[in-house]
């Protein structure tokens, strides 16, 4: 992994080629006016569930089965924090 903007765009590593793939996340200013379009950490965390449990399913294992419930705790805390940011009025701004 290269960290091309920290915090917002990544350079991933393929695993045979040579080349890398991008992912980035959306980004914000102070004033909550998206600069760059983007993805969120509970959309990579579904994905990662998604694919964790297929390849659980070709190949079964505890450490798989131990990694998706990991994964969908620390998915049920980011929709949790965006829950009550919503409630008090700061989703997509700097304010806690």
């Amino acid at each position: 992994m290269q960290i091309l903007t920290p915090g917002h765009k990544y350079l991933l590593r393929s695993f045979e080629a040579t080349t890398g793939q991008i992912l980035q996340f959306i980004e914000k200013d102070v004033a909550g006016n998206t600069i760059n379009d983007g993805t969120t950490n509970e959309e990579v965390l579904a994905m990662l569930i998604d694919r964790c449990k297929l390849l659980g399913e070709k190949l079964p294992s505890r450490e798989t089965s131990i990694a998706v419930t990991k994964l969908e705790e620390a998915l049920l805390w980011f929709n949790k924090r965006t829950q009550d940011r919503k409630a008090r009025g700061v989703e997509g701004t700097h304010k806690a």
